[in-house]
């Protein structure tokens, strides 16, 4: 029998939370084969197996707090393994597909089982500390015949969504995981058939997309992704123009619909044309649950105030020799290096030129230590259909304006396309945000923790300024920097507030550095 203990944490990490078990009692396991997952406050470690053998008894179960060299289970070696090695490896499989005991049964036994032209489709790698997702949406319903590569599904996690394709042609023989589910990392969604000569018919099982149109819903004509976003949204099919095949209306459309700057108001107007009496206002609501992306915005934003002791400082920018710039170059810029010339560059330039400075402001706080960053990984704030995400600009600090720009461009499009992945919006030590382009004129950005500063843009405004002793009007924009007053004092905070509006209103300065 050999024992499984907790390994060694890390410096001054003495305890840990049993996050997940790979293997369930009986389960076959090899040699340096991952058996667990355990949290601390800081990394999250893998449990490798010590030997070859069965797992013979669970000891710490998932939620329990556990020390170093703590006991977490006993395998059982060689002869000792129990349960036959047809019966160890069948558990192993189904362990290692996520499946549960129901799941199989759902799956089927006997003869459709065993067939060897059965597919698994299974949850694909989610990223670094994600252990679980949600089924969003189904493309496909269970009879279908899908192309190699052609989308099946859509997992929502915490942060970005993840699409599901098809591991080979084929037919959706039975799909596992239904709309709603939630499912972990390595689970099984669904089983396919090469041959499809098995697979049910579309009318012998109804699929759960079929249920929006008896709810009175969007109609069939839309692809599944669009009706979900139109029941969400309170859109119907004559909100959205369709611009697929025979007027099909694709997630596409309903998206420019919800862009375009005038919706249709017949919903607004419907409740007046009911009926005389007013009906009663929760006939009049919707409720519609909470993405898990707008749970993880939520919490953050949460937690940043309660943790951080968050303040903000204004000051206020003349835009005149920037605009100047960018419109003497703009042409030129974009002809030599295929991408526009816009305002972000100045200021990540700026921020950069400013952090440099002031270090501070480009630190974190871990435990009774402040990490300072010799390097700026510079978040840019996006506003998203499904929520706000910021990817992030890495050593930004080295980059050229022309470097910046075509970075910027690139994570804007993934970020839109709902393709951002988690190494895209992590590592981040500054952040930019720009309410500006939805016309704010002035706002307290809250800080993006673990960081220690967010910069706030804003809307580009004509004002009368005093220059030279006469009044003229200037483009002037408001900037606003928020900042953990645990450890970046107001005088850290003015100063770099300063060194952006200078090296702004005088661009050369960068240039010189200044």
């Amino acid at each position: 029998m050999t024992e499984v203990r907790v390994p060694t944490l890390g410096e001054s990490v003495t305890e840990a939370t049993v996050a997940t078990w790979f293997k369930k009692p009986g389960d076959s396991v090899a040699a340096d084969e991952m058996l667990c997952e355990l949290e601390t406050d800081k990394v999250t470690v893998e449990v490798p197996s010590p030997a070859a053998g069965t797992l013979d008894e669970i000891v710490a179960a998932e939620g329990e707090t556990v020390g170093v060299d703590a006991l977490l289970a006993h395998i059982a070696e060689g002869a000792q393994a129990s349960g036959g090695d047809d019966g160890a490896r069948r558990s192993h499989d189904e362990s290692k597909a996520g499946y549960s005991g129901a799941d199989a049964e759902k799956a089927g036994t006997g003869d459709d089982a065993a067939r060897g032209d059965d597919i698994a489709v299974m949850v694909p790698t989610l990223g670094e500390s994600v252990s679980e997702a949600t089924v969003a949406t189904w493309f496909k319903k269970e009879g279908d015949t899908v192309e190699a590569d052609e989308m099946l599904c859509e997992l929502e996690t915490d942060k970005v969504s993840v699409e599901v394709p098809a591991p080979a042609a084929g037919t959706l023989t039975r799909i596992l995981k239904p709309e709603g589910e939630t499912v972990e990392a390595g689970g099984q969604l669904a089983t396919m058939s090469q041959t499809g000569a098995a697979a049910p018919r579309a009318e012998d099982k109804p699929a759960a997309h079929d249920t929006a149109n008896e709810d009175g819903g969007t109609g069939s004509a839309s692809a599944p992704s669009a009706r979900k976003m139109m029941a969400e949204k309170g859109l119907s099919d004559t909100d959205v123009r369709g611009s697929g095949k025979d007027g099909r209306i694709l997630k596409e459309d309903v998206m420019k619909a919800l862009d375009a700057p005038a919706r249709p108001a017949a919903r607004t107007e419907a409740p007046a044309a009911r009926a005389p009496s007013a009906p009663a206002d929760a006939d009049r609501e919707e409720r519609v649950k909470m993405t898990r992306l707008r749970q993880t915005i939520a919490r953050r934003l949460k937690d940043a105030q309660n943790t951080a002791a968050m303040l903000t400082t204004y000051n206020e920018v003349d835009m005149t020799e920037v605009m100047a710039l960018r419109s003497e170059y703009k042409e030129l810029f974009e002809k030599k290096h295929g991408v526009r010339l816009g305002f972000m560059s100045f200021f990540t330039k700026a921020c950069c030129h400013a952090l440099n400075e002031v270090p501070e402001v480009n630190a974190e706080i871990d435990g009774t230590d402040v990490v300072y960053k010799n390097f700026v990984h510079m978040g840019i704030a996006t506003g998203t259909p499904t929520g706000l995400v910021v990817p992030v600009i890495r050593d930004a600090d080295a980059m050229s304006f022309a470097e910046i720009e075509k970075a910027i461009a690139a994570m804007g499009k993934k970020a839109r396309d709902g393709k951002l992945s988690m190494s895209d919006m992590q590592g981040g030590t500054f952040t930019i945000s720009n309410g500006g382009v939805y016309g704010s004129l002035m706002s307290s950005p809250i800080l993006n923790p673990p960081q220690s500063g967010i910069l706030g843009m804003h809307k580009i405004q004509q004002r009368p300024m005093v220059i030279d002793g006469e009044i003229k009007a200037r483009p002037m924009m408001y900037l606003a920097l928020s900042y953990d007053h645990r450890i970046v004092d107001g005088k850290g905070a003015v100063t770099f507030l300063v060194r952006v509006k200078e090296a702004l209103e005088d661009p050369r300065r960068l240039l010189m550095d200044l």
